[in-house]
């Protein structure tokens, strides 16, 4: 089976890793889910997170290929835009991003936004294969988090993005606006069918206990670990996932996020005084945990 390298780059602020996935061969590479700089607080916006996978890629001598989403991200910003400015490299996403826009489309008022994935140059299937130097690269659709959410296969190397966390952290929420703990189910499942030793790397670390910041793990550790599958049903699994979910506030940047990236990553257009502005509708998310 062919063995990519991957450097994953851990983005303490929201938690986010960033991965290069590289053919040893070719030295042609892609950038997976990059994260772009918000500062809630001053509103101010750095490409700190996605210059230094530029600096990796001209540092090891790489070429870049593709620009990556595994999904719509609710706690950071994608610098697939930005990353796209400086290299030219095509950016690719889901194609159920389409029924992701829809639902952000009605809560942000958005008449003009278009949704038919067109902000993006390549809508992935179920099942579409596409190429990273020599590396073939399968798409695998793994809905539950949100309805886009994919995970891209590469020889032995599977980024499973917001499915399953570290063995020590259980599984992603499944509570955002199209998301479903069945769903979620279903797509672990599946990922859970790859070969035993099958490098698996997910999209979030929290460092729980104070450890390091870890984001890889294996098939067979999955199943024998992580205690949110670990000789669960799929009923236990759901019961547990929406308990654990009733529990959990929205993520401080889901309002500021969703509407730059159902537009891969574009911020919003500078208005007559030179600015950039976000929308924040209120009270969109009825029910929500209130935050600390």
């Amino acid at each position: 089976m062919q063995q990519p390298e991957v450097a994953g780059f851990h983005d303490a602020r929201t938690g986010s890793i960033q991965y290069v996935v590289a053919c040893p061969k070719t030295r042609r590479c892609a950038i997976i889910d990059p994260v772009l700089d918000f500062d809630e607080k001053s509103g101010s916006t750095a490409t700190t997170n996605a210059d230094r996978l530029l600096e990796h890629i001209a540092s090891h001598d790489l070429t870049l290929e593709w620009i990556l989403d595994t999904h719509p991200h609710a706690d950071h910003f994608s610098a697939a835009s930005y990353l796209k400015a400086r290299t030219g490299a095509p950016t690719a996403i889901g194609e159920h991003v389409v029924q992701v826009q829809r639902i952000w489309k009605d809560i942000y008022n958005w008449p003009d936004l278009a949704c038919d994935g067109s902000q993006w140059d390549r809508l992935f299937s179920d099942g579409d294969t596409f190429r990273i130097g020599d590396l073939e690269a399968h798409v695998m659709h793994s809905p539950g988090h949100t309805l886009a959410s994919i995970s891209y296969i590469v020889g032995d190397a599977a980024f499973i993005h917001d499915t399953l966390f570290m063995p020590d952290s259980g599984s992603a929420r499944a509570d955002f606006p199209g998301g479903s703990a069945d769903s979620l189910w279903a797509s672990i499942e599946r990922i859970l069918t790859l070969p035993d030793q099958t490098r698996l790397f997910t999209g979030h670390d929290y460092m729980p206990g104070g450890r390091e910041a870890l984001w890889e793990s294996t098939v067979a550790e999955q199943r024998r670990d992580n205690p949110h599958v670990a000789g669960r049903s799929r009923a236990e699994f759901v019961e547990i996932r929406q308990a654990r979910d009733r529990t959990l506030p929205m993520p401080k940047l889901i309002l500021h996020a969703l509407q730059v990236n159902i537009r891969g990553g574009a911020l919003p257009e500078p208005e007559t005084d030179g600015r950039r502005y976000l929308k924040i509708p209120l009270d969109a998310l009825p029910g929500s945990v209130w935050g600390r």
